[in-house]
C-alpha cells in the first residue's frame, strides 16, 4: 500500500503529574502544539521516550487521542502500538486505527526470547488485523532484547501488504544499509539512531524518530533540509553540534534528561513515571552547564 513517511519526528515525551501518578494531557498537547510550531515534520507517541510500556493501555489510548485531536491535522501522528503479547498490540493498533492515528509503529515484543518464526508470525498477525492501515516496524534490541534484523524487516515488507517501514534504533549502521538496499520501493526506512542522523540520510533513509528532537528539532531540521538542498557541508556541521548533545543527555539513559532539556528551554515537561527517576539537584545544575556551553540554552 502507498504510504509516505519522511522528515523530523521527536518521540514525545510524555508528561506526567508528580510521582507519575496521572498523564498529563493538557502539557502533552501543550508539548505537541510547541513542536508542531517548531516545523516537526511528526510525532510518535508513547514509545521508548514517552514511557509507553510503563503506561496501561487504557492510559496509551487516552492520549493518543488527545494528540490526535491537538495536532493531527498539522502533522503525522504515529501511535507506538507495540505490547509485550500479541493481543493487546492488535488491540492497540486496531485504536490507532480507529482514531486517526497516520500509522502504527510496532516494537518487537520483549523480555522473552522469540525466533524468527515467532517474530514474523506476530508482525503478520498484527498488520494483518488492521488491512489497510499503514503498519512500522520498530527495532530497538537494546530495550525489547529482540532483534529484527535486514533479513526479517525485508521479507515482512515483501510479504505483508500494510507493513510500509520501519523505525531502526539498532545502532547498527551497516544493518541500516542492508535494510535501505534491499527495501522494496516505497518503503519507509526511518532512522532511529542520532548519532548518524547525517549519514542515515545520505544513504537514502526517509528521515529520523528521535528522542533528542524533543528538545533540540532546530538540529534534526538543520540536517535533514540541508541534506535535501544537497548542503551537506552545513548538514554535516548541525550533525557535529548534534552528536555532542547526545554526549551531554547521555544519550537513552533517563527519559529525566530529556524533560529537563525541555525545561531548560521553556517548557515544563512534568514529571516521570517510576521506575524513573527524578534527576537530582547536582545532576540538573551540571547538565544546565554542559547544554550552556553547546549554546543549546
Amino acid at each position: 500500500m502507498k504510504f509516505h513517511l519522511e522528515g523530523v519526528i521527536p518521540a514525545i515525551v510524555t508528561p506526567f503529574t508528580k510521582d507519575g501518578k496521572y498523564v498529563d494531557h493538557d502539557r502533552a498537547c501543550a508539548l505537541a502544539e510547541r513542536l508542531a510550531g517548531q516545523k516537526v515534520h511528526g510525532i510518535f507517541v508513547a514509545g521508548t521516550t514517552g514511557e509507553g510500556l510503563l503506561m496501561t493501555p487504557a492510559e496509551r489510548k487516552a492520549l493518543l487521542e488527545s494528540l490526535v485531536a491537538a495536532v493531527g491535522k498539522r502533522i503525522k501522528v504515529l501511535a507506538h502500538t507495540g505490547f509485550f503479547d500479541t493481543a493487546t498490540t492488535i488491540e492497540l493498533t486496531t485504536h490507532a486505527m480507529e482514531v486517526g492515528a497516520a500509522a502504527a509503529g510496532v516494537v518487537t515484543p520483549g523480555f522473552y526470547t522469540l525466533d524468527y518464526e515467532a517474530l514474523f508470525a506476530h508482525f503478520k498477525a498484527v498488520a494483518n488485523a488492521v488491512r489497510g492501515f499503514p503498519v512500522m516496524l520498530y527495532n530497538i534490541p537494546g530495550c525489547a532484547k529482540n532483534v529484527l534484523t535486514p533479513q526479517l524487516i525485508l521479507e515482512l515488507a515483501e510479504s505483508v501488504e500494510n507493513i510500509v517501514g520501519v523505525k531502526d534504533s539498532g545502532g547498527s549502521m551497516p544493518n541500516l544499509g542492508l535494510t535501505l538496499g534491499g527495501a522494496p520501493k516505497g518503503f519507509n526506512v526511518i532512522n532511529g539512531c542520532d548519532e548518524y542522523t547525517y549519514q542515515a540520510l545520505l544513504s537514502g533513509a526517509n528521515g529520523s524518530v528521535s528522542s533528542t528532537a524533543n528538545v533540540v528539532p532546530e538540529l534534526f531540521l538543520a540536517i535533514f533540509n540541508n541534506v535535501r538542498k544537497g548542503n551537506l557541508k552545513d548538514a554535516w556541521s548541525a550533525q557535529v553540534k548534534l552528536s555532542r548533545a547526545c554526549a551531554v543527555f547521555d544519550y537513552g539513559s533517563k527519559v529525566a534528561w530529556y524533560k529537563e532539556g525541555l525545561r531548560l528551554r521553556g517548557f515544563d515537561p512534568g514529571y516521570v513515571r517510576p521506575p524513573q527517576r527524578e534527576l537530582t539537584a547536582a545532576e540538573r545544575k551540571a547538565f544546565a552547564k554542559k547544554l550552556k556551553a553547546l549554546d543549546l540554552v
